[in-house]
């Protein structure tokens, strides 16, 4: 090319589109996701050595209920705002510890999800957008009603 960048010599083989896609997921997985995941498993412990966990799970334990989560699930929640897979990290640990089971983890699901790791984007997203920023709260208001909705149909299915 004229401008000094070279074009990349991808053939339209998919067999060579799906190892490059493979490779560039497993180098997003490693980079990213797993330090995330395993930050969120040690503090999550960390947490539960020093008591945190059975204090949160005391102070929130009543309006967790409304879901069918104990209290400490709220840890799970808070983590989704910042970091969908520091969430899952998280919620692993509070499983293999016994505070969470597999009903719970499934509640907690959609929460996951609808957060989004919200804080990490704000200003990715909504900055770079111009969206006005006395909008910011409610966008995040309704991302967090939505999981909150989401985390209620979910116990209802199972109760």
């Amino acid at each position: 090319m004229s401008n000094g960048v070279q074009a990349k010599n991808v053939s339209g083989n998919p067999f060579d589109i799906f190892v490059i896609g493979a490779r560039k997921g497993f180098n997003i997985a490693i980079n990213n996701l797993v330090p995330n995941i395993l930050m969120a498993y040690a503090v999550a412990e960390i947490l539960n050595l020093l008591g945190v966990m059975s204090f949160l799970g005391n102070v929130f334990g009543p309006a967790m209920t409304l879901f069918g989560l104990p209290g400490e699930a709220v840890t799970v929640v808070l983590t989704a705002w910042l970091s969908s897979s520091a969430s899952v990290g998280l919620a692993a640990n509070m499983a293999a510890n016994g505070m969470l089971d597999s009903r719970h983890i499934t509640i907690l699901m959609p929460c996951f999800f609808l957060l989004g790791a919200q804080l990490q984007y704000m200003g990715r997203l909504l900055g770079v957008a111009d969206v006005p920023k006395k909008y910011w709260p409610l966008l995040m208001l309704a991302s967090l009603l939505n999981a909150l909705c989401a985390m209620i149909i979910m116990n209802l299915f199972f109760a």
